[in-house]
């Protein structure tokens, strides 16, 4: 998949704005669980927010990176503060269609 472009980043995080984060990673960091509970979110979900806690070994944006490269196909619209915006499509059709 090709990186998103500024404008299909913008919709994501306008769709993200709203969203509560369903992932916590906490004082381990990035465990098999956590990556299996982000795994288990995207079955059902194309966005969703990773909430990083104050006790996180890592910040917001090495937390992202760690993401993007353990889960095939996420992307990474958003960091902001302690909150990662993480977007996948679903393989086939993708029910958020990005603009252009």
């Amino acid at each position: 998949m090709s990186t998103i472009t500024s404008r299909q980043r913008a919709f994501l995080r306008s769709q993200a704005h709203a969203l509560k984060p369903v992932v916590l990673v906490g004082a381990e960091g990035l465990t098999p669980a956590v990556l299996a509970s982000v795994l288990e979110a995207f079955n059902t979900r194309e966005l969703l927010k990773v909430k990083v806690l104050e006790g996180a070994p890592e910040d917001a944006r090495t937390t992202a990176g760690q993401l993007v490269e353990a889960i095939p196909g996420a992307q990474v619209p958003q960091v902001i503060g302690r909150t990662v915006v993480l977007y996948r499509p679903f393989p086939e059709d993708p029910v958020l269609v990005l603009p252009g």
